[in-house]
């Protein structure tokens, strides 16, 4: 069989029995679907042949580039001796020495890791382990939880309760549970009608005084630390992160950082809270632990959390809560060599200068008449593309522009994904300058492309 008509024979099949996430199908039906076959570095390639710059991180997921030598070792080199076991009832080295290596990367006072697979069940967990820890305590009016607009914490029911982009959430809405949505520090389209910095931060005013009319219904409050990334990569301004630390111990609430985007050096620290020095309650894992290879998510929390469960086996405080591959030992030595090559390749320190350069690049972008604003923090990048730039004026979601600049942008040979009208960069830590210029290249050219 020729390419050709193999490609013509998969595409025909998963027409037929494929239904593709955050797809409308109807559309995918119509279109000639890119079949990827391989991956080397920062570039993938189709079933033709064709190469691509991997502009969004395959899913923000992969780090140190596609077959990479010592991770697939790792996984093999596991498979040999055994793939999977339990962790219920049972333990085993991979998920064991794992556990240590995230405890020591992550902030100090967090000392124990739960395993699950993917980052919409570290934010599950984290909801029930916040709720049934006051419930534990005696406090059992709290129940309910703090989100912020603009917010995604993933697509299970609990992860939904506490998102805030409609598009995505709102059909769900009887299915969930109420909590309390707090405005989102979007500078660009501040919700309360403010300037930074003369607002002097009036988000967390807002974010105080839910706090203090609700403390003793309020279990834990959930934020993306540092950057809301599938709300549109929006930043949050220096101190707000801290500042919402400082709420949650002062109404005694719990912290919950969904670093599941912004972990593992994607904000040019190992974790957003570094940034300024905040450690969270519960910390979710998950995107680029293993370093894009297999599915696995973690779910970090303190000692005083962990203590809470505590009790003899007639007390049932027990945490009523697993997944079948929980700790999978393939996805831990997988997770394992993949924080050994930080280290090893020094990823953090080689990043900075690279950062600086995305950083002058995307200001050049930011000139363009379509573009209202840039937004980024380490290798999160987000280009706003509006239809008039001094009235922020968006393009209507049916014109489809994030979606024809993507197109155009691939017709170039570089992948990358929107967020309706915002453009997503996200290349991998071990980019290098010159992909790097092309990756900020090819979408400045895609832009003033469709934009015409």
């Amino acid at each position: 069989m020729n390419i050709r008509a193999e490609k013509n024979r998969l595409e025909d099949a998963d027409k037929r029995h494929l239904w593709h996430p955050f797809t409308q199908m109807k559309e995918w039906l119509d279109e000639g679907p890119l079949i990827i076959t391989e991956g080397r570095g920062s570039f993938l390639k189709d079933i033709f042949g064709r190469w691509y710059l991997d502009g969004v991180s395959s899913l923000w997921v992969t780090l140190h580039g596609h077959g990479k030598r010592e991770i697939t070792d790792a996984i093999k080199g596991q498979a040999d001796m055994i793939s999977h076991s339990t962790l219920l009832g049972l333990t085993h080295k991979p998920a064991i020495e794992l556990a240590e290596k995230i405890i020591a990367i992550t902030p100090k006072n967090l000392t124990r890791v739960f395993y699950s697979d993917n980052g919409s069940t570290a934010v599950e967990i984290a909801l029930k382990m916040a709720y049934q820890f006051w419930q534990l305590k005696g406090e059992k009016k709290k129940r309910a939880f703090l989100y912020l607009e603009n917010s995604y914490h993933g697509d299970t029911l609990g992860a939904v309760s506490v998102g805030g982009i409609d598009i995505f959430h709102k059909i769900f809405s009887p299915l969930l549970f109420k909590g309390f949505k707090a405005p989102s520090p979007y500078c660009y389209r501040c919700g309360l009608g403010k300037s930074y910095p003369s607002c002097k931060l009036q988000c967390l005013k807002a974010m105080d005084d839910m706090l203090g009319n609700n403390r003793h219904k309020i279990a834990g409050v959930i934020i993306e630390p540092l950057v809301q990334g599938a709300g549109g990569m929006i930043v949050s301004p220096p101190g707000y992160l801290k500042g919402v630390r400082k709420l949650c111990d002062k109404y005694k609430v719990l912290l919950i950082a969904d670093e599941v985007a912004t972990g593992f050096g994607r904000t040019g620290r190992m974790f957003a809270c570094e940034h300024e020095e905040v450690s969270p309650d519960i910390m979710c894992l998950a995107k680029g632990i293993t370093g894009g290879y297999l599915p696995l998510a973690a779910t970090v929390m303190t000692e005083n959390v962990f203590n809470a469960f505590l009790g003899e086996y007639k007390e049932l405080k027990t945490f009523f809560h697993g997944h079948t591959y929980t700790g999978n030992q393939l996805a831990s030595a997988a997770a394992i060599a993949n924080i050994d090559l930080f280290k090893k390749e020094k990823t953090l320190q080689k990043m900075q200068g690279k950062i600086a350069l995305l950083k002058k690049e995307l200001a050049k972008i930011a000139e363009l008449p379509h573009v209202g604003e840039v937004r980024q923090k380490g290798f999160m990048a987000g280009i706003e593309l509006v239809k008039d730039k001094k009235r922020k004026t968006p393009f209507r979601f049916e014109e489809k522009i994030g979606w024809k600049v993507c197109e155009k942008a691939k017709e170039k040979g570089l992948i990358i994904r929107p967020l309706g009208n915002v453009i997503i960069l996200m290349p991998h830590l071990s980019v290098s300058k010159e992909e790097l210029m092309q990756i900020t290249d090819k979408t400045a050219e895609a832009i003033k492309e469709v934009m015409g």
